[in-house]
């Protein structure tokens, strides 16, 4: 079993195939959405059939609020963004997951949302790996 992984958690495929896994936190898997128009990361709870927030327990609930800041404030750091927008959405992969996007003014598709905004454009394999440093080094 990898490390973090709970019993009985599995990844949604589609989760997996938009996303490169950053570093398991706490409660969470950290992963960067592999679009390179907006620093986008993902995080995880690694707790099996959770679609909302209020399915986790109090204890996970306050324990991933608290990994959501910690990555909102890392990535701010790391990319000198103007704008941190977060969310829970869950229309399309029920799996519950926290987007959290660096947002600046001038970036595709400023000051609408990022979700259905033209063409995803993957990274670079170097670019990919160059900021998933970055975004660790800033947590």
């Amino acid at each position: 079993m990898l490390p973090g992984l709970k019993a009985g958690f599995e990844l949604d495929t589609r989760l997996e195939a938009d996303s490169v896994s950053v570093m398991w936190l706490g409660l969470c898997e950290l992963r960067l959405m592999n679009d390179r128009r907006w620093p986008w990361l993902l995080l995880i709870p690694q707790r099996p059939g959770i679609e909302e927030l209020h399915d986790l327990t109090p204890l996970d609930q306050a324990m991933l609020t608290f990994e959501t800041n910690m990555v909102a404030q890392g990535l701010k750091r790391a990319t000198g963004c103007t704008k941190i927008n977060s969310g829970a959405l869950g229309n399309i992969v029920r799996q519950l997951h926290i987007h959290v996007v660096a947002r600046s003014e001038g970036d595709p598709g400023w000051p609408g949302p990022v979700w259905g905004f033209g063409t995803r454009e993957p990274y670079k394999a170097d670019d990919k790996h160059s900021f998933i440093d970055k975004v660790r080094a800033a947590l």
